[in-house]
């Protein structure tokens, strides 16, 4: 070998264009298809595509996160500002225990707790054996004293007639006593003359004392006789009174007989039974609960920051924990005088020097509609979440504005 063909050998640009083309192709074809990496025209071609089709979706997603925060503020500012919203409150009934008037065992219980009652149901009865010799008792006291006034009654007819008879003696005895007297001075003139006997004479002036003396005591008889009319008037008046008090006792018997049976004074349901018969119950003591639930309404402690535009009638929309997804419809009743703390057991000094304002709560009785309150699915003590439409409110103070 020449040195110019060693030259040549290591001379890359004397290289054979063959020779350097046979490694390319054998590492082209070491390496695998899968490991082909594609023109950077095909790559851009193949991405495009996917950026296009995230783009859309961000703006579509976009757009309607702007449709509906849209929508959401319309609905906010032409409604959902209007409302006012708690969800302290509660619903409510006027619950009245049923407890016994008087004392005695129970001779029967014929309810049930979850029973519903109509007004004048039989809740529980008392025996009612004492209380029915009681009432007979009282009842012959009071025939016997009826029968005692109907004697002075009597005795006081009689005395009139004897009155009577007196008052006709004293006439009699007055005519005797004139008649006499008039006998007595012609015997006197007839004396003078000598014309009469002394015997004729003293008989004429005991006849003359006689008829006095008879007509005097004709008239005590009178007096007396008009006495004992009056002593039988008070003695009737006396019995009279005795007897009204034997009536009202002979009542007050036979309303401690009626009280021996418990009524439901309105329709309900019973709840908290605390007795069963043979029990023995003193006035006072608690049998059962009645509730009407056909009268149930909602309590709602609402901030006194949000009563401003709160006004009775305005529509309510009530929501009950317990049926989700149902929306009762009532109307604002009334809202209280004073702020529940006021009405506490014991309210707030806040002129003890150590002053945090907190915001008080104003209790709002929402109204019912009675064919819910008629299902008997709103019980007391559930939990409501309510809110109260002031649109009205709200609408008559902008346009009270200057």
């Amino acid at each position: 070998m020449t040195l110019r063909e060693s030259g040549d050998r290591d001379d890359p640009s004397t290289v054979d264009p063959s020779a350097s083309e046979a490694p390319s192709a054998s590492r082209q074809a070491a390496t695998p298809p899968s490991a082909n990496v594609a023109p950077p025209g095909e790559a851009q071609l193949v991405k495009s595509p996917r950026k296009r089709v995230r783009r859309v979706i961000l703006a579509t997603l976009a757009l309607a996160i702007l449709v509906g925060g849209g929508l959401k503020a319309h609905e906010w500012w032409t409604v959902g500002r209007f409302f006012v919203s708690t969800d302290d409150a509660y619903v409510q009934a006027d619950i009245s225990v049923l407890a016994a008037k008087v004392p005695g065992y129970l001779a029967a219980v014929p309810v049930v707790n979850g029973q519903a009652v109509r007004a004048g149901d039989v809740i529980a009865r008392i025996d009612d054996g004492d209380y029915r010799l009681a009432q007979d008792a009282a009842h012959d006291k009071l025939v016997t004293q009826e029968a005692t006034i109907a004697r002075i009654g009597r005795q006081i007819e009689a005395a009139q007639a004897q009155l009577l008879q007196s008052a006709a003696q004293i006439d009699a005895a007055r005519a005797d006593s004139v008649r006499a007297a008039a006998d007595y001075v012609r015997q006197q003139q007839l004396e003078k003359v000598d014309f009469v006997a002394k015997a004729r004479m003293e008989q004429a002036r005991a006849d003359r004392d006689r008829t006095q003396a008879a007509e005097k005591g004709a008239e005590a008889s009178l007096v007396a006789m008009k006495a004992q009319v009056e002593v039988l008037r008070a003695q009737r008046t006396e019995a009279e009174g005795l007897a009204a008090e034997l009536r009202t006792a002979e009542r007050r018997a036979a309303r401690d007989l009626a009280f021996t049976i418990v009524h439901a004074p309105f329709d309900g349901v019973i709840g908290n039974k605390a007795v069963e018969a043979g029990a023995y119950v003193s006035p006072g003591s608690r049998i059962a609960a009645l509730v009407p639930l056909q009268s149930v309404r909602i309590d709602a402690n609402f901030k006194e920051t949000q009563v401003e535009q709160m006004r009775p009638g305005q529509r309510v929309h009530i929501a009950v924990d317990a049926y989700p997804g149902r929306d009762i419809v009532g109307s604002v009743e009334s809202l209280s005088p004073a702020s529940g703390s006021v009405f506490s057991l014991l309210p707030p000094d806040n002129a003890t020097g150590n002053f945090t304002k907190i915001v008080q709560r104003l209790p709002v009785r929402v109204h019912v509609p009675e064919d819910v309150a008629r299902e008997g699915l709103l019980r007391p003590g559930l939990s409501v979440t309510v809110r109260v439409d002031t649109r009205d409110a709200v609408t008559r103070t902008a346009a009270m504005r200057p």
